[in-house]
């Protein structure tokens, strides 16, 4: 009797406890973002995993909004036989980049690394949204949690992050019918290859206010040691860093003379190739009154194009980016890419077409 006394008492511990695992197994995957219709940037950190299982890339960009909405992999390998990946995110910040290469790095180890320096304007992290749009979606590994660790806000903790249920317990009243479906079940791709794409047309309003005056026209310290690092590591693994600025140049997302000054003199002292794209813009053939979906903050799908035949070419004849359409595996995972992307355009083109009929 003792024994069965015993075996109930225990069961009476361990099935309410099995329960309530049980209940929080199935509350975090429905509970977290699925960043589908609703901020698909957060979906652009995890997507990379199954492209770079199906093949390698010899062009990474990582950086923010200024490669994902401008960079288009599915073009460089049409024009030029280059595979490639976009690592951005929303508000990308320097550790944030660096540590997406660090974590690349454990997968494949590119030719030639692409980084678009808008971001080296911020010493410090800004808003915790970004830092999950960026870090919830990124494979756990020690990458990770240092990544975590050096973007975190006040306001954050590492747990929320190895518990995301802490995070996100509350967001009970905000489900959709996308939280429910996916919470199970793979989410679709709402990029292609890292870069997403915009159909809008939204011009640029050429009367718009000036930027006003820098107060400290130095980059921040931390920024730059971020630079620093990711440039140390690129010499380390035989990798050609690339500096990149987009031709975008909205008076919210300035890019002013005295940044551009320090680094062209960074990218001197550094032995690295810096593009500033923002006076090439008409050689580009970048039209703001066609080519942009903000009024001229980012550009849309019709002007990353643009940029990304432009910048193709300089990949292929001043730094010897490799064609690999003579590659038949390959050439069959971007046949399959670019036919995806071509798709996903017509049907985004015909959604703003009839938004805005003319």
């Amino acid at each position: 009797m003792k024994t069965n006394h015993k075996i109930i008492r225990a069961l009476a511990l361990i099935i309410p406890l099995a329960l309530a695992v049980a209940i929080l197994a199935c509350a975090t995957p429905i509970l977290q973002p699925k960043y589908i219709t609703a901020s698909p940037e957060g979906s652009l950190t995890e997507e990379y995993y199954n492209s770079v299982k199906e093949t390698k890339h010899d062009v990474l960009f990582i950086g923010d909004c200024e490669v994902y909405e401008s960079f288009v992999p599915a073009v460089l390998w049409q024009e030029y036989g280059i595979s490639s990946y976009v690592r951005g995110g929303a508000q990308q910040l320097v550790w944030h980049s660096y540590y997406m290469l660090e974590d690349a790095l454990r997968y494949e180890t590119p030719k030639i690394v692409v980084f678009n320096v808008l971001a080296l304007k911020y010493g410090e992290p800004q808003k915790e949204a970004y830092n999950r749009l960026a870090l919830d979606g990124m494979e756990w590994s020690s990458v990770k949690v240092k990544a975590i660790n050096a973007s975190m806000m006040e306001e954050e903790s590492l747990a929320s992050y190895v518990w995301p249920l802490l995070r996100y317990h509350s967001r009970w009243n905000e489900l959709t019918a996308e939280d429910l479906k996916y919470a199970f079940e793979d989410k679709p791709a709402v990029s292609d290859s890292g870069y997403l794409m915009q159909t809008d047309i939204v011009p640029e309003d050429p009367s718009g206010e000036a930027p006003s005056p820098l107060i400290d026209p130095t980059l921040p310290a931390t920024a730059m040691a971020y630079l620093d690092r990711m440039t140390a590591l690129c010499k380390e693994k035989g990798i050609e860093l690339i500096l990149i600025k987009a031709p975008t140049n909205a008076v919210a997302y300035h890019w002013y003379d005295e940044w551009d000054a320090q680094i062209v003199s960074y990218a001197e002292e550094n032995g690295l190739a810096y593009y500033n794209f923002i006076p090439k813009a008409d050689e580009i053939g970048i039209d703001m009154s066609t080519d942009t979906y903000d009024a001229g903050v980012h550009l849309n799908v019709y002007g990353a194009e643009k940029l990304t035949k432009y910048f193709g070419k300089i990949l292929k004849e001043a730094h010897s980016a490799p064609d690999r359409r003579d590659d038949a595996v390959l050439s069959a995972v971007w046949d399959s890419r670019v036919s995806a992307y071509s798709e996903r355009k017509m049907q985004k083109a015909e959604i703003s077409q009839n938004k805005n009929p003319s």
